[in-house]
């Protein structure tokens, strides 16, 4: 079914000369977005200078959907398997402990298509349209599914808030061959990123809802200071370890206008770093993790 907002998405594509994109900005790899009209988010792609995007599940698609888009755009969208405690068919599962989920995991690997394994919301605060999730990251469920993405020697996207840190610490501790994709770094502060990056190689902090300009959920989660020019300490930290951090939106078509000023906030905060950070922040980061050679 066509999602309603496709229809929006194309005349605001119509109605910007070029975009975004257009208007001179250096395109980036999108390392966060919920997908859930394919159609309507690779125009909103084309017209914003994204050129390729790690999706996951959202509301309206599943793991088979979210494969058959990616077999349908094969060079923009990257897609990353779910069995996430937020999708309702698994919570149980995570609640009961059920380490069968990463035999699941390891099935549709050996399908082939998925490049990854995420976002799994192990431990995420309640928000719009789901349940708070409070499991530990360093349980049987996790732990086996970071085994599977060793394995397959692919990298694991989790959302797990600072009130779960040790468990968290553990997990990549035992897994040090795995490449974990911190979304949202936690909502972390500059300092606590610092000790985490400088402590696990294997951990990557990706920067989604951190560049907007407000969080409905806390506004100390972004890392600007006024709405736009990010805080000194997070460019620092960005200059001096430029191999470490992802861009990502956190897109999922709710709302044409949000996501337009989710990307805009990406541009904007790579517009404010170095050239050769900017580059392996945008782009070369995500290509050495998914192996990609462009």
């Amino acid at each position: 079914m066509r999602h309603p907002l496709a229809a929006t998405v194309g005349v605001l594509v119509m109605a910007l000369p070029g975009g975004l994109f257009g208007q001179g900005l250096s395109t980036f790899t999108d390392a966060h977005v919920h997908l859930n009209d394919p159609a309507a988010w690779v125009a909103l792609m084309d017209a914003s200078g994204i050129d390729h995007a790690i999706v996951f599940r959202g509301r309206d698609i599943d793991n088979t959907g979210l494969l058959a888009a990616a077999r349908r755009w094969p060079d923009r969208l990257i897609p990353f398997l779910s069995v996430s405690p937020e999708h309702q068919e698994y919570r149980s599962r995570w609640a009961a402990g059920d380490t069968s989920l990463a035999v699941l995991a390891d099935s549709l690997l050996r399908q082939g298509g998925f490049r990854g394994i995420g976002e799994i919301s192990v431990s995420h605060f309640p928000g719009a349209g789901f349940p708070e999730a409070d499991f530990d990251p360093n349980g049987p469920v996790m732990r086996g599914l970071l085994a599977v993405a060793r394995r397959h020697r692919v990298p694991v996207t989790m959302h797990v808030e600072i009130t779960r840190l040790r468990e968290f610490e553990a997990l990549l501790e035992a897994f040090p061959d795995v490449t974990v994709i911190w979304a949202h770094g936690g909502y972390a502060p500059v300092f606590l990123a610092e000790r985490l990056l400088t402590r696990f190689p294997n951990l990557v902090y990706e920067l989604s809802a951190r560049t907007w300009r407000e969080h409905p959920r806390s506004a100390d989660y972004t890392i600007l200071r006024d709405g736009q020019a990010v805080w000194p300490q997070w460019l620092e930290l960005a200059e001096r370890m430029p191999t470490r951090f992802l861009v990502g939106t956190d897109a999922a078509l709710r709302s044409t206008s949000s996501d337009q000023a989710k990307i805009a906030s990406v541009h904007s905060f790579l517009d404010q770093l170095s050239t050769a950070t900017r580059s392996l922040v945008a782009h070369g980061n995500l290509d050495r993790i998914l192996r990609v050679d462009r």
